[in-house]
């Protein structure tokens, strides 16, 4: 059975809170001595994205 994609949109300003939020997860679980490598695919599929433009329909 195909898995349901889930896609999330959001903007500048939200994008730039969850990769801070992101690198602040990474940095205490490198503080505790844990692994990193799933945070550290997040990031890089944050980064990555591509930029799709949308209307604002809330004006």
């Amino acid at each position: 059975m195909r898995e349901k994609k889930n896609y999330l949109y959001v903007d500048i300003k939200e994008r730039t809170l969850l990769l801070h939020s992101l690198v602040e997860l990474k940095n205490q679980l490198i503080q505790q001595g844990r692994y990193t490598d799933c945070v550290d695919e997040l990031i890089f599929k944050v980064v990555n994205v591509p930029v799709k433009r949308m209307k604002n329909e809330y004006v």
